[in-house]
């Protein structure tokens, strides 16, 4: 989907406060109500918008110890992958999972209580997966940027 000027902007509003009204839009962008409501949905349904959600303040929903955990499979089978992926999908402790290049198979991002919670989530859940042969677990000390915002 190719997107103009105007598409580009919306965007970006969008992405600094997705609670907005389509009055507050149209006035940012010099654009009537309905125009801006027409582009809304032309971005939903081109797939460019995929949906909405509430950013929440992992400290105060005690979900701050943040965990890379790097995972190696036994075989790299598309049975194997396919299985890990499926099961890794239905953690909730994993925000994030990505298939990757190099020493380790995965990455996964792992928001928990504390370190306690680590381990249980370590022995109970992800090591109870058929087909994992290593896991290395990295902790973060400092967030240091972590944003949603795409620059366009």
């Amino acid at each position: 989907m190719k997107l103009d000027a105007t598409d580009k902007s919306l965007l970006e509003l969008l992405q600094e406060d997705a609670k907005q009204t389509t009055k507050a839009l149209s006035v940012q962008l010099n654009l009537s109500k309905t125009a801006v409501y027409e582009r809304i949905r032309k971005l939903e349904k081109g797939g460019v918008i995929k949906g909405y959600t509430a950013l929440l303040d992992k400290k105060k929903i005690n979900k701050s110890f943040v965990v890379f955990c790097h995972v190696r499979l036994t075989q790299h089978s598309k049975e194997h992958v396919i299985g890990f992926e499926n099961e890794v999908i239905k953690l909730p402790e994993v925000l994030e999972c990505y298939h990757v290049s190099g020493d380790y198979d995965y990455i996964l991002k792992v928001n928990v209580a504390d370190m306690p919670a680590y381990r249980d989530f370590m022995t109970s859940k992800l090591t109870s997966l058929k087909h994992i042969g290593s896991t290395h677990s990295i902790f973060m000390i400092e967030e240091v940027k972590n944003t949603t915002v795409f620059s366009l």
